[in-house]
């Protein structure tokens, strides 16, 4: 039985990742806002992790935010773990280099997993958040946070409409992201009991399209596909693409929205102790005696 298809090249990634360890922290505020967001959520849940793991760490953005909040009293071990040896070197703590698509954690040996915007670089997502879960142990929480379908929109549909005038065809420039509305399902796909999932919408403003594709190689969210086309982005495209990027979105004052899609989905390894939903037919009050209303048959007309 074949696998999961291909879309990524992961060691170009590494390498990618690599290059961009020692300046990731001039554009890691996408990072910051996810991991904020991931230790915001820790605070409200009233409960201990002995043992958790930062999976995708890059520059450490979740421990620093995690070490000044209360919820750091309820999280013991803090695993950093990236595929990048660039981007864990030079800080304290336990450290280990993993790839996302082979985790090394053994079964049920983890309380919480924590990913933010490292997940939708995986081929097969579905399979590593069963890994996820698989190293959880019953009623342990992962919190993950990647980017959706809408991220760069705006960047995709210039290059597309510049490389297809230019050279009469197209080849894909912008990574696929994940449908938002597929989160919660992922994770029940995965064996993850009472799934939730949200949207953070982020439009960052720049001053030119140039800018926000240095931000993307200082991030290390530049294109890996395999099947990216093997011609490089030549200056005329490049040109011609930043024409359109203005021509179709830039504002009054100029500059050019950039959107990011961030889904955060939270979810819990499964343990006879968590809530249930109820079986069909087993309700011991009828609805419309709850509601204090009359029930009609069906066809009956309202009185």
């Amino acid at each position: 039985m074949s696998g999961p298809p291909l879309l990524f090249d992961r060691s170009l990634h590494r390498r990618r990742l690599d290059r961009a360890a020692r300046a990731y922290a001039d554009a890691d505020f996408l990072k910051v806002r996810a991991a904020t967001d991931a230790v915001e959520r820790l605070e409200a849940i009233m409960r201990s992790f002995p043992l958790a793991v930062d999976l995708g760490a890059r520059d450490g953005s979740f421990a620093r935010l995690l070490a000044d909040s209360p919820a750091r009293e309820r999280v013991g071990a803090l695993i950093e773990a990236d595929l990048s040896a660039a981007m864990l070197a030079n800080r304290p703590g336990p450290r280990v280099v993993v790839d996302e698509e082979r985790l090394p954690f053994a079964p049920e040996s983890l309380d919480l997993v924590v990913s933010t915007l490292a997940l939708h670089w995986t081929n097969d997502l579905p399979g590593a958040l069963v890994q996820i879960r698989r190293a959880l142990k019953p009623d342990g929480l992962f919190l993950g946070a990647f980017f959706g379908g809408l991220t760069l929109t705006e960047l995709r549909q210039a290059l597309l409409q510049a490389e297809d005038e230019i050279r009469g065809g197209t080849g894909p420039r912008v990574s696929p992201f994940a449908d938002a509305f597929d989160a919660a399902g992922l994770l029940q796909r995965a064996g993850f009991a009472l799934p939730v999932s949200d949207v953070d919408r982020v439009t960052v403003r720049y001053s030119h399209p140039l800018k926000l594709l240095a931000d993307l190689r200082t991030m290390g969210e530049t294109n890996v596909l395999l099947d990216r086309p093997k011609r490089p982005l030549s200056r005329a495209v490049l040109a011609r693409a930043c024409e359109i990027y203005i021509e179709r979105f830039a504002e009054a004052d100029g500059r050019v929205p950039a959107t990011f899609e961030i889904v955060t989905a939270t979810g819990w390894a499964p343990h006879e102790s968590q809530q249930k939903p109820l079986k069909p037919g087993s309700a011991k009050v009828r609805l419309a005696d709850a509601l204090h209303a009359v029930e009609q048959k069906a066809g009956d007309k309202a009185g």
